[in-house]
């Protein structure tokens, strides 16, 4: 059985289930009325803690920093859901033993115990202990005051994946056009008168014959090669840009009026 200076130091410790996956912080812890044994965890779950679930503590027990239990993360999900009002009531606390797997008899589970005591914080009076003031016409008596509540707005953020940006390069072709000035030999001819300077050359050989003379004629043509040269590097990169969204949603909230019952505006 935990006992309850050790489960007070539970208030603001994670609560983990039997897999040791996290369920959420420990808001509250309930004792029994009639033995103020721990009883039940109030946690807060869901985003921003808005949720309340509660938790047996049978079998609870420090893990580190965090506190275990022998239930399950998805069972705390599905548990009913209570308002956050200060006590469990019976019926609330025998719906709870039910969806848990725990029997709920007279001789208790927990620490429950048969009869009109509810399930209490254990720094706040049962109710048992406070004097019933007031009659309610639709349901039982409670106090002097009548609780007006309100739904509230929370809204958060989530991060998701909201696509997926990949580099590809890919072969194309193109024609490429450039002029290439280009050099080529041809035959001129060139006529000179005979001098003394050349009237050997020019009487060098037979005087009467048939002779033939050959040059060699020479031009550029065009040679194409091709090399890959690197140009640039490209990479990816992120940025993160902020938008503005508007979030509209309905909510409720409970007026109170007084009727003094005698008809008077």
């Amino acid at each position: 059985m935990t006992q309850m200076t050790e489960a007070y130091d539970w208030r603001g410790r994670t609560l983990v289930d039997q897999d040791g996956e996290k369920i959420g912080k420990v808001d509250e812890i309930y004792v029994d009325n009639q033995n103020e044994e721990p009883e039940w965890a109030r946690v807060t779950t869901g985003l921003f803690g808005s949720n309340h679930s509660y938790v047996p503590l049978a079998g609870a027990s420090p893990q580190g920093e965090n506190v275990g239990v022998s239930v399950s993360k998805e069972q705390v999900k599905n548990a009913p859901d209570y308002e956050a009002d200060g006590e469990l009531s019976q019926e609330q606390e025998a719906e709870l033993f039910r969806h848990y797997g725990i029997d709920y008899t007279d001789e208790g589970s927990v620490t429950a115990t048969p009869g009109p005591e509810t399930a209490a914080p254990a720094d706040g009076p049962a109710a048992s202990e406070r004097p019933a003031v007031g009659h309610d016409t639709s349901g039982p008596t409670t106090d002097d005051a009548m609780t007006r509540s309100e739904e509230e707005l929370h809204v958060g953020t989530a991060e998701r994946e909201r696509g997926r940006a990949r580099l590809r390069k890919y072969v194309v072709t193109e024609q490429v056009e450039t002029t290439v000035p280009v050099k080529r030999e041809e035959v001129r001819l060139e006529r000179e008168p005979i001098t003394d300077g050349n009237v050997e050359q020019a009487t060098d050989g037979p005087a009467i014959s048939d002779e033939e003379h050959e040059v060699v004629l020479h031009e550029e043509e065009i040679v194409a090669e091709k090399r890959v040269v690197p140009k640039e590097r490209v990479r990816l990169d992120k940025e993160t840009v902020t938008d503005e969204r508007q979030v509209s949603e309905e909510i409720q909230k409970e007026q109170i009026e007084a009727d003094d019952g005698t008809g008077a505006a």
